[in-house]
């Protein structure tokens, strides 16, 4: 199932990137998808955890919640650049994230830095280290809305 699935996201994106639609262009690039899965299959590279199919419903439902977030901490972000007392406060936190699984911490870390006025700093499976531009940005992360869905989207919660 990884294997299919990786042939046919490899080679959507190579029509994605290629945008040619002629016979010899699309049978090049099926072949160049199925080289690469068949290289990949040989190497053992594609598992539940390298090519993460079983997460794809819940992604979709995830990036919509993430992109809105940025967006509101761009807004606060550019409030404070913009106020002539320029109002910061930066603070390093540290907090036990709830994620099981190298995909789901990697995931958190880097919502968080994507998401302005945070940035991870370090991550490792027991501690993140978050600086935050404000105390309330380096205090939002701890035991966040943020860590819940992560963990949902990995399949713990």
């Amino acid at each position: 199932m990884h294997l299919a699935s990786l042939g046919i996201v490899l080679y959507a994106f190579w029509l994605l990137l290629s945008g040619y639609f002629e016979p010899f262009l699309l049978a090049a690039g099926a072949g160049s998808a199925l080289a690469v899965v068949l290289l990949s299959r040989r190497m053992h590279i594609v598992d539940r955890e390298g090519h993460p199919i079983q997460m794809i419903a819940s992604v979709l439902l995830y990036w919509p919640w993430l992109i809105k977030e940025i967006f509101k901490c761009a807004w606060d972000v550019s409030r404070i650049i913009l106020s002539p007392s320029l109002p910061i406060s930066p603070v390093l936190v540290r907090f036990k994230p709830t994620q099981k699984s190298q995909v789901g911490l990697t995931t958190h870390a880097n919502s968080i830095t994507l998401t302005p006025g945070t940035i991870t700093v370090e991550a490792t499976q027991d501690e993140f280290l978050v600086h935050g531009l404000t105390r309330t940005a380096g205090a939002g992360v701890i035991d966040s809305e943020m860590d819940q869905r992560v963990s949902k989207v990995e399949g713990y919660r």
